[in-house]
């Protein structure tokens, strides 16, 4: 057991600014003795105790210090101070007096804190340059309203940035005290920059003592904006030089690695040393060069040409640009003189393209009739298509393809192919007579009758409709439709039927054929009748051997086995006794 008074107090208790201390204080006395007082004092700023209150087992004794109204003492002698300040941050002593065992005390470190606010970074706004030798300013970070002052970090790409080893780097701090005691803390980053900056990302971090522990707030990520020369030129076409053809509207697009692009200028090379400047065409600020409608003649070499404007550095780049067309297309007809009906005629079709061509032909309806550069057709007829037509298409390039078409003109005679005959018509009747006919040159249509006619073209079908009244002769003779052209004459009969006389010769037929049937039913009724009165044989079934006999074959010798009655089987027989053909039967 101790054998002095004793008092123990924590040594260091932590606040938050606006919280509530707590400070024990426990003590012991010899020979289980009571106090007789407690007093609390605090240092001031000379090093020098401040008693707060004077306690005793009946009273509290405060004094008139700037903490009167603001501590209590517990039933347990612990000293509380509320709405604590930064002011409140010093030594705290807990004296206890008690009477033959003397006086002790023990201090407490009273730490107020406030948790500083997550901390702010601001990027420089003006971009840096690669070309900049002295330190660039990359960013700013600020700590607000904290106690103590905190420490601030630099990471780079998540990595802390080592900057007191590094002598290129440089870091400035302030710090203001704001009047209600609190810290802002600003750190502004300064370092070299590269050109592979441009993808770094920057924060800072807070640092800060808590309960015996260090608690880290950090920033948001940020990117600054590196200036850097061009190292690099690109020029390509768009669409690929390979899909280009006549009419197509082309970009060339020039890009550069640096920051900012620099300055693009276009040429187009017009001879070995010539160029033609087509800067004029260029988009404004950009890298891209449009040529609407190309033609053949657009191909060629095009060169890009950069220019940066920090350090004055010229680079240019070249490509060729091809464009792809189909020229000459033309068809040949053997034999090129005139076609007439049964004839052959080979169509031939030709073009120039720098890529290959592949060859379709089509007839006048839009319908592929063959492949290949050439088409056979035989028997040639009227009715064979008049126009084809030759696609020249490149595969290898989408949407390339011309076509040409040629006219295969078979020429002969006329040919009537349908006319209105046999025609029922009545006298005195007005009637219409068509003939239809085929031909090559263009033929003329005569009727040997006087009407009104009208005729319609085709290509190479003429009709002619042919308006008459039927009178007695027409009924007769019938008209003839006659056509002709150069190359011959055809011609056809139309023959006219009286349709009453029609209709008379259809009446005596019907009668006819009443009368017939009438005779038929009677003979039919004879015939029954006779059988039924035994006048007539008839054979029956039976096994039956029909042969004619060497002496005589002229007449027909029949044989009947049957197992009927004697007198039925008589019924075969004739008037002398001879047996009857079974075809009398």
């Amino acid at each position: 057991a101790a054998s002095k008074l004793e008092v123990s107090t924590p040594a260091v208790v932590e606040v938050e600014i606006g919280g509530t201390a707590r400070i024990e204080c426990d003590f012991y006395i010899p020979g289980n003795g009571s106090y007789t007082y407690i007093d609390w004092f605090y240092m001031d700023r000379n090093n020098s105790t401040v008693r707060l209150c004077h306690v005793t087992d009946t009273q509290l004794l405060k004094e008139d210090t700037v903490y009167k109204e603001r501590l209590s003492v517990g039933d347990d002698k612990a000293l509380s101070i509320s709405k604590v300040t930064v002011q409140d941050a010093r030594t705290f002593v807990c004296q206890v007096g008690a009477g033959s065992s003397g006086t002790g005390e023990n201090r407490t470190e009273l730490y107020v804190y406030k948790v500083p606010e997550t901390p702010e970074i601001e990027p420089n706004s003006a971009g840096i340059s690669v070309l900049n030798s002295d330190n660039s300013e990359i960013a700013k970070c600020k700590s607000k309203n904290s106690f103590p002052s905190p420490n601030i970090t630099w990471h780079k790409n998540g990595e802390q940035l080592q900057l007191q080893e590094n002598r290129e780097s440089e870091v400035k701090y302030t710090w203001i005290r704001e009047s209600n005691g609190l810290y802002t803390v600003t750190s502004t980053l300064f370092v070299p920059v590269t050109r592979e900056d441009r993808d770094s990302r920057y924060h800072c971090s807070v640092h800060y003592w808590l309960r015996g522990q260090t608690h880290t707030l950090e920033s948001r990520k940020i990117q600054i904006t590196v200036f850097y020369p061009t190292e690099h030129l690109a020029l390509q076409v768009v669409p690929s030089s390979a899909l280009v053809k006549e009419g197509d509207n082309v970009t060339l697009v020039c890009e550069a690695d640096g920051n900012p692009p620099p300055v693009f200028s276009f040429y187009k090379q017009v001879r070995p040393e010539g160029w033609q400047d087509l800067s004029s065409l260029v988009e404004t600020n950009s890298g891209v060069l449009t040529l609407h409608g190309v033609n053949r003649s657009s191909s060629g070499v095009y060169k890009c040409q950069s220019l940066d404007l920090d350090d004055m550095t010229e680079l240019e780049k070249n490509v060729e640009l091809v464009v792809n067309y189909i020229e000459g297309v033309r068809v040949k007809m053997e034999p090129s003189s005139s076609l007439r009906e049964g004839d052959s005629v080979t169509l031939s079709c030709d073009a120039h393209s720098p890529v290959a061509l592949n060859y379709q032909w089509r007839d006048e309806k839009g319908r592929k009739v063959a492949e290949g550069n050439q088409l056979f057709l035989s028997n040639l007829t009227f009715e064979t298509s008049n126009n084809f037509s030759c696609k020249v298409v490149a595969p290898s390039v989408p949407g390339l393809e011309q076509s040409k078409q040629v006219s295969v003109t078979v020429q002969g005679k006329p040919r009537i192919v349908a006319i209105s005959s046999p025609l029922y018509v009545r006298q005195d009747e007005v009637v219409n007579l068509t003939c239809k006919a085929i031909a090559f040159p263009r033929p003329s249509v005569h009727w040997n009758v006087n009407g009104t006619a009208h005729e319609y073209v085709d290509n190479q079908h003429v009709a002619s409709n042919l308006t008459v009244r039927v009178s007695h002769d027409l009924l007769r003779a019938g008209a003839m439709c006659r056509v002709s052209n150069a190359l011959g004459v055809s011609e056809k009969h139309i023959q006219l039927l009286d349709q009453k006389t029609t209709a008379e010769s259809q009446g005596v037929i019907i009668v006819a054929i009443i009368v017939a049937i009438l005779v038929v039913a009677v003979l039919g009724a004879v015939i029954y009748f006779l059988h039924k009165k035994g006048k007539i044989p008839c054979g029956r079934a039976g096994k039956q051997d029909i042969t004619r006999p060497e002496a005589r074959k002229d007449k027909i010798v029949v044989e009947v086995k049957s197992d009927k009655l004697p007198e039925e089987a008589g019924l075969l027989q004739g008037a002398n006794g001879e047996k009857r053909p079974a075809a009398d039967q």
